[in-house]
Order: structure tokens, then sequence, then C-alpha cells
């Protein structure tokens, strides 16, 4: 119930909204000290009415740093490829899910994030102690189980808008904390990830 009551309100923005947010959100972003510090980050492309991430996605390619983005598995686990521009994704149709913008170039392999300095996480909310609320589909909890057993430890950072930071999401055992949320108008830290 929750995730459809930050979907509704999401699906109310207009595409100004998006876009406005999305460059706020990128400046935000870029600020991060994470970031600009990162050779490789994990990322991925925004949909719809998520937070946008292209313009974060380009400025990061333009500063050299080498971006990863998924292509969901049949699975819902998440392969890896590098983004070298707009013109290097392809719009794919999963099933009944919503369509994704994924690297239409060579897979890298699930273990490839363990590579990555900082890893941006989707999501539709996170709480006041780090707490990330998905979508529910688990990728992501495999990707941060994956990390966990690799011993990587990248910076955990999920883009949000600013209120869909809330005091507290629903936790299950398996659910690890972020780093930092960034918003349009902020970025929070968490000490307990």
């Amino acid at each position: 119930m929750l995730r459809r009551e930050f979907l509704a309100v999401r699906a109310r923005l207009t595409a100004d909204d998006v876009r406005e947010s999305a460059a706020a959100l990128a400046g935000r972003a870029l600020e991060l000290p994470e970031l600009a510090h990162a050779r490789t980050v994990a990322a991925y492309v925004s949909v719809g009415s998520e937070p946008g991430t292209l313009a974060l996605l380009d400025a990061l390619r333009a500063r050299g740093v080498r971006v990863l983005l998924p292509a969901l598995l049949p699975d819902n686990d998440l392969d890896w490829g590098a983004y070298s521009g707009e013109d290097s994704l392809a719009r794919v149709q999963h099933g009944g899910k919503m369509a994704l913008f994924e690297p239409a170039g060579e897979r890298l392999g699930p273990d490839a994030v363990t590579d990555a300095d900082v890893v941006l996480l989707p999501g539709l909310a996170v709480d006041a102690r780090g707490m990330r609320l998905g979508r529910g589909g688990g990728s992501y909890d495999r990707v941060l189980a994956r990390l966990e057993r690799a011993g990587a430890r990248p910076a955990l950072v999920v883009l949000l808008y600013d209120s869909e930071v809330v005091e507290r999401v629903p936790e299950e055992p398996h659910d690890r904390p972020v780093h930092a949320v960034v918003t349009p108008s902020a970025v929070r830290r968490f000490r307990d990830a």
C-alpha cells in the first residue's frame, strides 16, 4: 500500500516537474565528495516520473567516470553494461513490467557492480535511518547482497524527491541502509549505514 501511495504522488508530476527536479538533483549529486572521487559509478536510467538521472549520467561521463547501467535478467537479477551516452541505450520491454532503458552494448556480468566506488540506487522512499523502500522486485536487494559477499564497500546513495524522505519505512531482515539520499533540495547522510 505504501508503494502505491508514493507511485500515485509521482504519477501527478508533470513533465516540467520531472525535468526541473532532474536538473536540481544532478547538481546536488555532483557536489557529493563520493562522486567527485569516483572512478566507476553504478547507476540506472530513470523511467516515467522517477527522479531524472540522464543529466547526472552525462555529467559523470564528462568527468571521465565509467558509468555502469543495469540490464534486468529474467530472474530479476541485474547484469551490467557501460554507458556511453543516450545513443548507447535500448528501450527494453520486460513482459508485463514497465519498459526500461538498458545499455545496448556488451554485458559485463552481475559481478561488474562490485567494481563501483558509488552505487546510485532507485527507490520510492528512504527513512530517517537510511532504510530504502524499493519497488519490491528484489533486484537491488540482490545487488546489495552481492556487494556484501564480495567485500565491496561502495557508497550507497538513493536518488529521490524531497517528499520521499520520511520518518519510517517497513524493513525486512535482508534490508541494508544507504549512506546518503540526494533530493533536488538537499543531501542527507545516515551514520548507521
